[in-house]
């Protein structure tokens, strides 16, 4: 009897990609899409030109992206993550308000980044409702992700449960303060200090929502006696002095 040894290879494991593999696929398949979608129309461009032209097969395309108009955004998975580090890193005496503006400046940074490719997702986006229906979804998640952290930062006994509306219209204020931001700056075809306008916008909304009573995290706060002898007055060591004055000005209205 004659025995038949096998020729076969033992198949080796496929490794997971690390983080910056992902990245950069997500990246070439995104730059293949806007191509396309620039020289074909978005709707004649299908998902296997889009694979062929980044050099991978249909199923990579399907591992990074659920739909074709969701390859045009390859940077807003790791770009929340990166805001919600910056939330949960926060230091115990900043004021909430601060911090969501410190985390939606992630999302500058991820635009700054490339202002060229900015620019012309921008662009896309304008001409085509399914991509802009796609940036509008994802905008919405930033807004959840600060809502959640603002939710986390009322005092428990504050304002008889508006604490989720007070949260949202913040969150939103912030978010829609970067978004004018940086609308204008890509209709600039990216040029200008995109940084000091963000500045300037977050300032506004500070002075809006910065003093909120109900957020208790780093918060001022003030009492006056009943006699009106003492107003005993707490507040951040950076609080700005416009804050500490309304603060001092709302106790002293509730004399």
């Amino acid at each position: 009897m004659q025995y038949v040894r096998s020729m076969a290879q033992p198949v080796k494991p496929v490794r997971p990609q690390t983080s910056s593999q992902r990245l950069k696929v997500r990246r070439l398949l995104a730059s293949a899409a806007m191509e396309l979608f620039a020289t074909k129309g978005y709707e004649a461009t299908t998902v296997d030109e889009i694979a062929a032209a980044a050099g991978v097969a249909r199923r990579t395309f399907f591992r990074h992206f659920r739909s074709k108009e969701e390859a045009i955004f390859p940077d807003h998975d790791d770009t929340l993550v990166r805001a919600e580090a910056v939330l949960d890193a926060a230091p115990a005496h900043e004021n909430p308000i601060d911090t969501v503006c410190r985390g939606i400046k992630e999302v500058m940074k991820m635009y700054a980044a490339s202002p060229a490719v900015s620019v012309q997702r921008y662009r896309l986006t304008r001409e085509v409702p399914a991509l802009r229906e796609r940036e509008i979804a994802s905008v919405a998640r930033y807004e959840r992700l600060f809502t959640r952290y603002l939710l986390g930062q009322f005092d428990e006994n504050s304002h008889n449960g508006d604490e989720p509306l007070l949260a949202e219209v913040a969150a939103a204020a912030v978010v829609t303060a970067h978004n004018h931001v940086l609308r204008r700056w890509l209709r600039r075809d990216g040029e200008g200090d995109v940084e000091a306008e963000l500045d300037h916008a977050f300032a506004i909304v500070r002075r809006t929502f910065g003093a909120l009573p109900a957020i208790a995290a780093g918060a001022p706060a003030a009492v006056a006696s009943a006699q009106g002898e003492v107003l005993v007055t707490v507040a951040r060591t950076d609080a700005p002095l416009d804050e500490v004055m309304r603060t001092i000005e709302q106790a002293l209205r509730r004399r």
